[in-house]
């Protein structure tokens, strides 16, 4: 029987106000428990649904909750998760949220689809904000930003030059020769980190004598990221809370979330950064004297007339230069510019209940302190996260890079040329600047004029890069006791890398050698991740939840890396072909690794956790690419306050923990095979087979560790200590050893050793005052960690620097890995290491009157030593500001190299650093409907050492960190940190801020 249409729009209409009684409006607004102030952000949901909502900027929020819905949840990052239970009468809901001081609620990651409330974390895991990493003082680049942030590791400064280039060293040293950086994961996405040389060494000579390694310290591709960017880290300093990651995950894993939108009305933020940049200390020069000055000939007493002569010609050119004016401090000339920083950020992200996005732009420009450097960087992301359907949700990141720097020529160099060096042995009252026609006087003191090769040289690196991926996750099943999801996870990561280092042939140092040099590089490089995760989480009953998860992974990688190398150039030109000689070299490079892995948590009365899995990895960089290793890893914590026998009610948090887990490294490429390198012989193309011999059972290196510790909080939340003791041991360390002349080889790679390092970390979090008109937080850190190498299958060897006379890391059986040891009269002693005795950070930060917001952070660094051969050269040059210093009545500067004593420069590079410091106010608006915040402010970055340690800054490393290894170039290794040769100094900062929220 059909109805008649009237009785069909009688029941349509029945229907409707049916499902509007099943169904309650929920709404009302959001604010902080202390102060009053209203929270946007914070996410309203059902629990066990995928129905929510987000409070818009004054804090408020409706949400459509269907009849008989019990409770719903509200969270927010930062502040204590609640769940509220409902009435069929609720309508409207006022919440007040309390900070979570001690950030118990916070969720943080423990496996490639898996994730926990620290709460009930089993590791010690780093988690840093993006208003920590970047709203105190911004750093010039994100692994700048790192510094004194993350407790268990050490992070050095490679040298000053811009456009970054730092060295990651998390619980101690996790290689020699293989991959020493953490694993850097942006959304998902494997992100590269390699330091590709620019082919510096041709006109350096850097590696042409005392050590073969790569000395042109190039950038790190890190530093491509824009801090600004980036929503929070996580970062898993252990195998114990690595393993998952397996054989790339020896040195930790740095995992890195960028901004998404949140549905709501669209967020317009504009943010200003203008300020300088200028030189952190300088060493100072000698003040010479008509006598010194001609002391540089030879000994007043020296009978030979050609001495004599040279001593008056130079007691004469110093009086003359004296006279007109012209002593020079070419060290403050050289360094002292002071360079300009603008950085300009723009975000826009918004959405709706369906699709939401993050869309940025940030263009940052600084000039150097030395004239001609500088760094230059543009960036765009758009994030998009779209709810295909209440069970599928889809997100995509990408990300567009364009970088420029400038780096100058620093560092170690055999031919003079480089700028340090030549000041070394330049005097102040030689003339060095140009006539009125711009020709440059030569210098008779070095081989190179510092300022004509400063005013007429380039070096520099240019980046254009895309970094693009997807998340897909598919909820397969869900019922009121169990939930299973795919997560399909993919990214790619792809750069051209240029360098361009031009030497005109009209310098001083080119007239009688190769008549100019133009050496340019180009890199392409792609990187690219997959993987496939099925989870399923069952939950029988409130005390018990089981989640299991598996998977598989794939990453593969391809490099081509091009130079060439001109000569004798066409003078005014810098094409290639402009050119009388050309030398090209290629160097490629490809992997594939793929990996399996299962894990199982196990919570029980959400107060003990455990957890189990094991992962499987094989890589055709090993010997066998064939065989999967295995790393399995197993954890435990227990929250002793969350038991229903606890009932000290000041005690809200109380919990043991340990884990054990085992991850791997593996080997460089070409590490399995000998080389062939390409040669001219007799007129004809040829090939000459590498010095260093491959090893075709080449395995890669394990780590074991061991971790526990002892969380608490107290006063709810506002004082927390977090407590952990490590051990972890690296089998199978990989080595390049020395073999006899007889075999045709120099050396060869080989697993030759064990090595061990132990450690503690203290962390200590105090919320001293919380009042409506004023907040004082507080986060102090401790740590240290101890190497030593525990077996070691070839005989001890100096390794990392420049030989025993001068000091060198020295690898020893029962030893510290990191120690330093050189010739003492004519004995080899133990002088130094490099590891620091501890390590401190204390960050705090002061709200006055809700808008005033003052926040610095100091870093102490007690102990380790460098190798300052920045002095040995001063020295050697009679240049060093203390050289006219008496030490047992022999001047200083003839004593210190003449000594016979290697200790004299190894120094204690100790310091006391406030790495930041800002001063930021909100301006109170009213009655405007258009601008929702305006915020200014002021910050200083590493603007204040205090340090005894004689060089630039006792951050340095002349090898710089990661650098890859070629036919050509030997890359840096994990022990070279703090060997000081004329690095580009160390910069510090200080900016003026604006932002605009509309």
């Amino acid at each position: 029987m059909f109805l008649p249409k009237s009785s069909l729009l009688v029941l349509l209409c029945l229907c409707s106000t049916l499902a509007l009684f099943a169904q309650q409006n929920l709404s009302g607004n959001i604010k902080d428990a202390v102060n009053g102030r209203p929270i946007p952000g914070v996410t309203i949901r059902i629990p066990n649904t995928n129905k929510g909502t987000i409070s818009d900027a004054s804090g408020a929020y409706t949400l459509a909750v269907p009849a008989g819905t019990p409770s719903i949840q509200v969270s927010y990052t930062g502040y204590k998760t609640v769940i509220l239970k409902l009435t069929p009468a609720t309508s409207v809901l006022n919440i007040s949220l309390e900070e979570d001081f001690a950030r118990l609620d916070e969720v943080v990651v423990t496996g490639l689809a898996t994730n926990v409330k620290r709460s009930n974390l089993a590791n010690a895991v780093a988690t840093i904000s993006g208003r920590e990493l970047n709203g105190v003082a911004p750093a010039q680049t994100f692994d700048a930003a790192l510094s004194g942030k993350v407790p268990g590791a050490l992070i050095t400064a490679n040298s000053g030059a811009p456009g970054g280039g730092f060295s990651v060293k998390m619980r101690g040293i996790t290689s020699i020769f293989g991959n020493s950086q953490p694993l850097y994961v942006v959304d998902g996405i494997f992100f590269n980190n390699s330091s590709i040389p620019a082919g510096l060494n041709d006109v350096s000579g850097a590696a042409t004598a005392g050590n073969p390694n790569n000395q042109d310290n190039p950038s790190s591709r890190i530093a491509d990221l824009n801090p600004e960017d980036i929503e929070n880290i996580e970062i898993l300093k252990g195998a114990s809370a690595a393993a998952m990651y397996g054989a790339k995950a020896a040195a930790g894993v740095i995992i890195i979330t960028t901004k998404k939108g949140k549905s709501g009305k669209t967020k317009v933020s504009v943010n200003q950064e203008l300020g300088f940049v200028k030189v952190r200390h300088l060493m100072g020069v000698r003040k010479f004297t008509a006598e010194t000055a001609a002391d540089l000939a030879g000994a007043a007493d020296n009978p030979d007339p050609a001495v004599q002569a040279k001593r008056d010609a130079y007691k004469a050119q110093f009086n003359a230069a004296q006279s007109a004016g012209k002593i020079y401090d070419y060290e403050k000339e050289m360094y002292g510019e002071t360079g300009q920083v603008l950085n300009t950020g723009l975000s826009i992200s918004g959405g709706g209940d369906k699709t939401t996005f993050y869309l940025s732009g940030n263009r940052r420009q600084e000039e150097g302190i030395v004239k001609n450097t500088g760094y230059f960087n543009n960036s765009v992301r758009l994030n998009i996260d779209h709810k295909i359907s209440d069970r599928i949700s889809l997100g995509v990141t990408t990300n567009y890079i364009n970088s420029s720097s400038d780096r100058g020529l620093t560092n170690n160099d055999n031919n003079g040329v480089t700028y340090g060096v030549a000041l070394s042995s330049t005097p102040d009252f030689v003339e060095l600047h140009p006539n009125a026609l711009g020709e440059y006087p030569r210098n008779p003191f070095a081989a190179s004029n510092p300022l004509e090769t400063r005013d007429k040289m380039r070096n520099n690196e240019q980046t254009n890069r895309f970094v693009g991926g997807a998340n897909l996750d598919i909820r397969i099943q869900q019922n009121d006791r169990s939930t299973t999801r795919f997560i399909g996870r993919g990214g790619v990561d792809y750069y051209n890398y240029k360098t361009a280092a031009l030497f005109p042939r009209d310098l001083q140092f080119e007239e009688n050698g190769q008549q100019g040099h133009s050496i340019q590089g180009n890199t392409n490089n792609l990187n690219t991740n997959i993987g496939g995760f099925l989870a399923n989480t069952f939950t029988p009953n409130d005390k018990i939840s089981l989640t299991s998860t598996a998977g598989a992974t794939l990453e593969t990688g391809f490099m081509d890396n091009i130079l060439t190398v001109a000569t004798n150039l066409v003078y005014g030109q810098s094409n290639l072909d402009a050119s009388a000689n050309t030398t090209t070299h290629q160097f490629r490079q490809k992997y594939r690794d793929n990996g399996l892995f299962i894990q199982e948590d196990l919570s029980l009365i959400d107060a003990i956790t455990l957890s189990g899995g094991v992962r499987f990895d094989r890589s055709t960089n090993n010997g066998d690419y064939k065989k999967y290793y295995v790393f399995p890893k197993g954890s435990i914590s227990w929250n002793i306050a969350k038991m229903k026998f606890w009932n000290l009610a000041g005690i809200e948090n109380l919990k043991i923990r340990a884990a054990y887990g085992q991850s791997g490294n593996v080997p460089p490429y070409s590490s399995k095979f000998t080389g062939m390198l390409g040669s001219n012989i007799g007129g004809y193309p040829g090939i000459l087979v590498d010095n260093l011999q491959g090893n075709p059972a080449i395995k890669p290196e394990r780590q074991a560790e061991f971790e526990t510790g002892l969380d608490v909080s107290i006063l709810s939340g506002r004082v927390s200590l977090e407590a952990s003791y490590y051990n972890k041991n690296i089998y199978d360390v990989l080595l390049r050893h020395s073999l006899p002349g007889s075999t045709g080889y120099a050396s060869e790679w080989k697993n030759s050793g064990n090595l061990k390092n132990q450690g503690i970390e203290l962390g200590l979090t105090l919320i001293p005052v919380n009042s409506a008109n004023f907040k004082w937080s507080s986060t102090i850190n401790w740590w240290k960690n101890r190497s030593k190498v525990t077996k070691l299958l070839i005989p001890p060897y100096a390794i990392g620097a420049f030989g025993n006379s001068l000091g060198t890391f020295y690898l020893e059986e029962g030893q510290p890995a990191t120690q330093i040891k050189g010739t003492v009269g004519s004995a080899l002693k133990l002088i130094g290491n490099s590891e620091p005795k501890f390590q401190m950070s204390f960050f705090n930060e002061l709200t006055i009157y809700k808008n005033f917001s003052l926040r610095f952070l100091m870093h102490w660094k007690k102990g380790g030593d460098n190798i300052n051969l920045t002095q040995l050269l001063t020295d050697a040059g009679a240049t060093s500001f203390d050289y006219d210093d008496l030490i047992n009545g022999t001047k200083a500067g003839a004593y210190r190299p003449s000594a016979g004593d290697a200790s004299i420069y190894v120094q204690d590079a100790s310091y006391l650093r406030i790495r930041e410091i800002g001063l930021y106010y909100n301006v109170p608006l009213k009655n405007t409907n258009v601008i929702k915040g305006i915020r200014v402010g002021i910050s200083a970055n590493n603007f204040f050492t205090w340090t005894k340690y004689v060089g630039y800054d006792p951050e340095v490393s002349n090898f710089g960190s990661n650098t890859i290894t070629t036919a050509q170039s030997r890359g840096s290794n994990g022990l070279s940190t703090g060997v000081d040769v004329t690095p580009f100094p160390a910069s510090k900062r200080a900016s003026f801020h604006v932002g605009i929220d509309l």
